[in-house]
């Protein structure tokens, strides 16, 4: 299992339709077929640390990685998601022992990147990403 852990938090001025609407296409984004489950809502940590919402979707093997990153629907629900961040933190952790594991989803990331540059483009005008 492929555990995918996102905590963020929206730009200054994002109204609550707007939250709504990117709440939303997460939860759409969470139900596609390759998660095995899912959690979205409000993110319980210590509020100092600036994240107000977290993401969270479990991922059965890297051939449903795959799918899910070229998912439609998740291809559609990032022009509204991302745009609206103004922080992002992901944290993945896996119980595969490959050792290559980390290594073949970055060649993932960057094959979407190469992909869809638009897409590579929104991520890198998110003023605050940290990938753990």
């Amino acid at each position: 299992m492929i555990v995918n852990l996102l905590r963020f938090a929206f730009k200054d001025g994002t109204t609550e339709e707007e939250r709504a609407e990117v709440l939303a296409a997460m939860r759409r984004t969470a139900a596609v077929e390759s998660v095995s489950y899912s959690t979205v809502g409000r993110d319980l940590g210590d509020p100092a640390e600036g994240y107000t919402h977290a993401y969270c979707v479990g991922i059965e093997d890297l051939a449903a990685l795959e799918r899910y990153m070229h998912d439609p629907v998740h291809l559609e629900g990032d022009h509204t998601i991302i745009p609206r961040l103004a922080r992002l933190t992901a944290v993945r952790f896996s119980d595969d022992p490959d050792p290559e594991l980390a290594r073949k989803m970055l060649a993932l990331h960057e094959k979407k990147v190469a992909a869809y540059p638009e897409w590579g483009a929104m991520l890198e005008a998110i003023p605050e990403v940290r990938v753990a």
